[in-house]
């Protein structure tokens, strides 16, 4: 095993359970806070950079690409420099100095991105977030297993549930923080409100962010209660492993490069243009009916977007309205009559758009597919030529780690994909014709169902007597559910509809209890559980399926620690290499989601969640699998239940 210097409680010669290092995880914990408060101020700033920059669909797709590059580029770079120089970075510096300079790196991006924003450089911007992002990753490569290694590795997974539930509070109440500070009210931030903002305003905004990034990292240099992690051992070269990542690399530049590349085709360029010229005409129609028009009250509402996003029985019944209401008005009844002109020239337009997204969606799809085979087969042949001549390939040798590679891959892919995908699933009739607006409180408890699942994770990282732990597993996710709702109805968003919910939150506690804290046997649950949500939703409609879809979300809520602590144990030396490529696999969130978003233009949205029943499918997989891996190397962190971390 590998020599920490110094962590308190790191072994015991009586072989009793590693104590926990509260004081150290605290500290850990409220920087987990500070990285969810941080995403606030970024879900602000990047949106009012698209707007800034007015950047088309080929810049917006860079912006969203930049983050997961990052921390891909950032984990690989990591590893190359432990497998040639025979030493781990995060291992020489140790996991504290690793978060604190992680965190002022950040800090630097968050700096480069207000030059850039001020200097009207997008460039310098994608820049600046690419930096911000590699912070991040060094962050993470260095926080998981840092929080594992504060106690005993069994409740690892419970520490580090409770620093994701911190960060998932801090996401919570981060918008209303910003939405109060920035325009006085705590109602969610519009798209239009975003673009209104003035630059100095956003300026002040980031450079709040950049100081958040510099306090979290005073704070935990600062702190004398946080050991320093640092890793004594050499590492071995793992230049076999070094050399099939460049290759996968390589490979993967080469599939996205088209898809990139397509954004910027004269296809592409055809569908903005036509795009344009429809939203024009959706303008065209609104000043039509109100230059007509004698509006009242109700016809005002009718003449905003009047075709936009509206069905053709909507239209005429509200034409045929119109038309009884203005039956002796000439001037009116010509208005509405050439309506049914831009109405015609609007489905033409949306037809040849249909045209063109077919041919070249399905120009994506294959490239993406393309990138995704690249990984799986690329890990799996990896480990397999690791299982025969293990030297050179340091901590890919060891198979609970190539698999769990593949599972942080599926995980934040269908984490990601769920949720990017519910809005466009709830615009379908069988889902409520929900316009965006309406969507938001749906999408908002998906992401608030992971601060759900790992609030409750969490209660096991204290020590607690096993009926305290029982009930706080109830009570804990029930007031995290009551916060959400809390916080949407603060934001003033319709959150009756979240109330049955609850029934799922309760399935879930009943699933905390029968796993017993194991996270093999957790992670199996909830990988189930994953699979038959899906399943419900696939084959209902409506607020049964929207319930079972929003329900992942509970789901994926554990499976990061789950995986996590499964994939590096028993690694030693070689864990920060492990968590290095586990971080290199949150590249799943840019290819899983685009993969169901292309598919869902050939099969239908509500179909295409066939692949998060893939993608929960392999997770319970790997559950199973590692177990039995583990077993074989006498580790078994299920053979008795967690005393909860004491």
């Amino acid at each position: 095993m590998a020599t920490l210097q110094p962590v308190s409680g790191a072994t015991d010669l009586k072989g009793n359970p590693i104590p926990t290092n509260y004081g150290a995880l605290g500290t850990l914990v409220t920087v987990f806070f500070f990285w969810g408060f941080i995403a606030a101020g970024n879900s602000i700033f990047i949106p009012f950079c698209k707007h800034y920059f007015a950047l088309d669909q080929f810049q917006s797709q860079l912006i969203d690409f930049a983050f997961y590059t990052a921390y891909y580029i950032g984990a690989l770079a990591l590893f190359a420099y432990g497998s040639l120089g025979g030493k781990e970075l995060v291992g020489k510096w140790g996991y504290k100095k690793s978060i604190v300079y992680g965190l002022l790196f950040s800090a630097l991006g968050a700096v480069a991105m207000i030059i850039a924003v001020n200097a009207n450089a997008f460039s310098g911007m994608l820049v600046g977030l690419f930096i911000v992002a590699l912070g991040f990753s060094l962050q993470q490569t260095a926080a998981q297993p840092f929080a594992i290694s504060l106690g005993d590795p069994a409740t690892g997974t419970s520490r580090v549930n409770l620093g994701g539930g911190i960060n998932s509070f801090g996401t919570t109440i981060g918008p209303i923080v910003v939405a109060l500070a920035l325009f006085g009210t705590t109602a969610a931030v519009t798209d239009e409100q975003i673009a209104a903002l003035g630059l100095g305003k956003v300026i002040v905004l980031y450079s709040c962010v950049g100081a958040l990034f510099v306090g979290a990292a005073a704070l935990f240099y600062f702190s004398k209660k946080v050991p320093s992690g640092v890793i004594l051992d050499p590492t071995e070269k793992a230049n076999k492993a070094l050399s099939a990542l460049l290759i996968l690399t390589g490979i993967l530049i080469i599939c996205f490069a088209p898809v990139f590349s397509s954004y910027n085709s004269k296809e592409q360029k055809s569908i903005e243009q036509l795009e344009a010229s429809i939203s024009n005409q959706h303008h065209a129609v609104d000043s039509t009916l109100r230059a007509s028009l004698t509006l009242s009250g109700k016809d005002t509402l009718l003449a905003k977007n009047f075709l936009k996003d509206k069905k053709d029985d909507q239209v005429k019944k509200h034409m045929d309205s119109l038309r009884i209401v203005y039956a002796n008005n000439p001037v009116a009844l010509s208005g509405l009559a050439s309506i049914n002109s831009f109405s015609d020239n609007i489905k033409a337009k949306t037809t040849e758009i249909k045209s063109f997204k077919e041919s070249l969606e399905k120009y994506r799809l294959k490239w993406l597919l393309g990138a995704l085979a690249a990984v799986v087969l690329g890990l799996l042949l990896a480990n397999k030529s690791a299982s025969k001549k293990p030297d050179g390939w340091g901590a890919m040798k060891y198979p609970q780690l190539v698999l769990g590679m593949l599972a942080i891959f599926v995980y934040v892919g269908v984490e990601v994909a769920i949720g990017s995908n519910l809005s466009e699933l709830l615009k379908q009739e069988a889902f409520g014709s929900l316009q965006a607006s309406e969507a938001t409180p749906y999408v908002s408890m998906y992401w608030g169902s992971l601060m759900i699942g790992r609030w409750a994770g969490a209660v096991s990282a204290f020590k607690l007597s096993r009926n305290q732990k029982v009930l706080l597993q109830i009570v804990v996710p029930l007031i995290a559910f009551g916060i959400l709702l809390g916080v949407g109805t603060l934001a003033q968003y319709n959150m009756k509809p979240m109330f049955y919910y609850l029934i799922c939150v309760l399935i879930q506690i009943a699933a905390f209890y029968i796993s017993k804290d194991k996270p093999a046997r957790t992670l199996m649950i909830f990988g189930f559980l994953g699979v038959l949500a899906m399943i419900v939703g696939l084959y209902t409609k409506g607020t049964v399926a929207t319930y079972a879809f929003l329900s992942g979300g509970l789901c994926c809520s554990i499976m990061w620690p789950c995986i996590f602590s499964l994939s590096i144990a028993g690694l030693g030396k070689y864990t920060p290499q492990g968590s290095a490529f586990l971080i290199m696999m949150i590249l799943g969130g840019g290819i899983i989601p685009p993969i169901q978003g292309k598919l869902a233009d050939v099969i239908g949205i509500h179909q295409s969640y066939w692949i998060p029943v893939i993608c929960f499918s392999y997770l319970a997989f790997f559950a199973i699998a590692v177990k039995g891996i583990l077993k074989k190397q006498g580790i078994d962190y299920d053979a008795a239940e967690s005393s909860g971390g004491h």
